[in-house]
């Protein structure tokens, strides 16, 4: 794995000189870390912090908020933001992760087909790629406002998109003639390539401060970052048409938001170390990973499927047992709302629900997949493999 671990040592190192170039461009300043309290006309804190979104990943403005309250809720302010009623929307890489379902679909609780916005979908091919003849068909039969695109697997057993093939979904959609916006749902994928989907043609992406670009000391919030015409109508959205992004205070102060974005490429990277090794280890013992470890990677999750729903739990336990938080809890599987079935989750963490840090989760049906990701410190995941090897019966 050595050079594996080089290669994210380089893209971390480019990352964080993206990173600092733009806290130097913008000249951050102590003042830009106060509190604001009211409307916040003029919250410097809050317009600086989206400027350097922009700045870093290629975009013309950002939102920067911790009124976005997760990456589900940036993900429908930036759908509802944009789209109209009887527009057209299709997901080139299936249905979207299960929180957004009925966001898309849900009946009479104000979800986009309640506003008659059609959702369509392609699934990928059998190997786990985008289904570019099939996009090209339904692109040329139907008049779609949004082309929209998930980055990371959720809980489906394909590789995440790297930024190389977002290129090209935009790229190709573009040479049918579609016109529209290009929407990329980024979540667990900031800083792990060197370049971001709205680098390579992407018109929209959006995301949760507390997974990626958090660094782990982002209390909550989301971003939506992108083309400027498209971002004024997800401020619209995520406020009121009459007043946008001019309004929008924060009472506890920017600091750790200014902060956790500086840490962010390094803090990845201490991710994608541990999520390596941990990976590896179980690939070592006959666990299926997706990615395979040999693979290039494209966002922080890892998924590994287990024979039994007792190893899933068992090794979803484990992680919550090396936690700093909480780790005396024992996961159960439970309903938890927006999923179809029960789901595990391993959270200990100093941000509740935050996948930055280490967590798993995984949905309880077959084939049973634990979902994995996180680890603020690479320390942090060589200590958590113990647990999980010692859980599975494989300490030896």
């Amino acid at each position: 794995m050595k050079g594996c671990f080089a290669k994210i040592d380089e893209i971390s190192l480019f990352n964080e000189e993206k990173v600092l170039s733009a806290f130097r461009e913008e000249r951050v300043a102590l003042r830009h870390f106060a509190p604001s309290t009211g409307y916040g006309y003029g919250d410097e804190g809050r317009e600086t912090l989206g400027r350097i979104y922009a700045r870093t990943f290629g975009a013309e403005r950002a939102i920067v908020s911790p009124a976005l309250l997760s990456g589900t809720h940036a993900l429908t302010v930036a759908l509802f933001g944009v789209l109209r009623p009887n527009d057209r929307v299709l997901s080139v890489t299936g249905i979207p992760y299960d929180t957004l379902r009925g966001v898309i679909w849900g009946e009479g609780n104000g979800s986009l087909k309640d506003f008659g916005v059609t959702f369509d979908t392609v699934s990928m091919n059998a190997e786990g790629k985008l289904d570019l003849p099939a996009v090209e068909r339904a692109l040329r039969g139907n008049h779609y406002r949004m082309v929209y695109l998930q980055r990371s697997r959720g809980y489906e057993l394909r590789d995440a998109l790297s930024v190389d093939e977002i290129g090209q979904i935009c790229d190709f959609v573009r040479n049918i003639g579609f016109e529209g916006c290009i929407f990329v749902d980024n979540c667990y994928g900031e800083f792990v390539e060197k370049m971001e989907p709205t680098q390579v043609g992407a018109d929209l992406m959006a995301g949760s401060l507390i997974k990626n670009p958090g660094g782990g000391l982002a209390p909550t919030g989301g971003y939506i970052a992108g083309r400027e015409c498209y971002v004024l109508q997800c401020e619209n959205r995520l406020t009121a048409p009459s007043v946008g992004g001019e309004v929008g205070s924060y009472a506890y102060g920017y600091q750790p938001f200014y902060q956790g974005f500086f840490l962010a490429p390094h803090v990845v990277a201490q991710s994608l170390k541990g999520g390596l090794l941990i990976g590896k280890c179980l690939e070592e013992l006959g666990y299926q990973n997706f990615p395979e470890t040999s693979k290039p990677l494209a966002d922080i999750t890892r998924a590994i499927r287990f024979s039994t729903e007792e190893e899933l739990t068992n090794f979803i336990r484990s992680v919550q047992e090396v936690s700093p938080v909480d780790s005396f809890v024992r996961p159960e599987a439970w309903d938890m709302p927006g999923y179809d079935c029960k789901v595990i989750m391993a959270a200990g963490t100093f941000v509740a629900g935050a996948s930055i840090e280490l967590s798993a989760d995984a949905p309880i049906r077959a084939p049973y997949t634990a979902y994995f990701q996180g680890g603020l410190t690479y320390e942090h995941c060589k200590i958590a493999l113990k647990a999980i090897l010692k859980r599975l019966g494989a300490a030896d």
